[in-house]
């Protein structure tokens, strides 16, 4: 898939609001995502005017998936719902919360997949930033499967 930009994370994500934590995918291709997120002061993750570290993570993992339910989609076939769950975190690293207000760019890059028929696993490297300020730096397991 050739890369793209500037779509709608809903279009590969089955998350809504509140639970949606990004906003737009501005680049992706077969192995790397990046997106953007305002967080809004009503964000659930919201604790003393800070992004939570679950907020954060959460941003994470719906960046990551993003990279691998594309491939669940084709011209033909574009009302597709995909699942999909951290099946663990290997590394985690959060350096600072971001404020409320702030907006967060999320930057993955896919290390390895397996698919089948039936689901897909892979494990992913994210990095989350806020006005060019590393936040987390993570590497997960996603398991992410069609409904």
């Amino acid at each position: 898939m050739k890369a793209i930009s500037a779509i709608e994370i809903r279009n590969f994500l089955p998350h809504r609001a509140p639970m949606l934590m990004v906003d737009l995918i501005t680049n992706i291709s077969e192995d790397y995502v990046e997106t953007t997120f305002c967080i809004p002061e009503d964000c659930i993750f919201i604790a003393k005017k800070r992004l939570a570290e679950a907020g954060l993570i959460e941003n994470a993992a719906q960046t990551c998936a993003a990279i691998v339910a594309q491939n669940y989609f084709t011209p033909e076939k574009t009302d597709v719902k995909v699942i999909g769950f951290i099946g663990g975190i290997k590394k985690l690293t959060i350096k600072a919360l971001p404020l409320a207000n702030q907006t967060l760019v999320s930057k993955a890059k896919l290390i390895s997949k397996m698919h089948t028929e039936d689901f897909t696993l892979c494990l992913i490297a994210c990095e989350v930033f806020a006005e060019n300020k590393l936040l987390l730096e993570t590497q997960m397991n996603l398991f992410i499967k069609e409904q």
